[in-house]
């Protein structure tokens, strides 16, 4: 489920980037490629305010979307069942140390040192 939700994430993601980046600039600087005038460049098919409309509400709900899946992203996150340390997964690396201790490192070092050392 997990899996499926972060897919769906990163679509909205690249949508969301793609969307913002066709929308034109305050200063009207893609101005000039939809034509002089209010008549626009499809033959007044997408006038520039219909085309601003639909950037602006993809934008919005692109975002909703984004915001979404982020929480519930998070909140499936929280509820999974893996360690929550790193240190609660580590392995010990020789075969002579101690196992380990549900009281954490610091109680295992404090028990590793009042331990005999091996004779060589």
């Amino acid at each position: 489920m997990q899996q499926v939700l972060i897919v769906i994430h990163l679509l909205i993601v690249i949508a969301l980037v793609a969307v913002i980046l066709l929308q034109r600039s305050e200063q009207g600087a893609l101005s000039g490629l939809g034509g002089g005038g209010g008549g626009g460049g499809l033959g007044g098919l997408m006038t520039g305010r219909g085309q601003a409309n639909l950037l602006t509400r993809t934008t919005a709900i692109l975002a909703a979307a984004f915001f979404g899946t982020s929480l519930l992203l998070a909140i499936l996150s929280g509820n999974s069942s893996a360690p929550k340390s790193v240190i609660d997964q580590a392995v010990p690396a020789a075969t002579g140390a101690a196992p380990a201790q549900p009281g954490g490192v610091l109680d295992q070092l404090k028990q590793l040192e009042g331990q005999p050392k091996p004779a060589e």
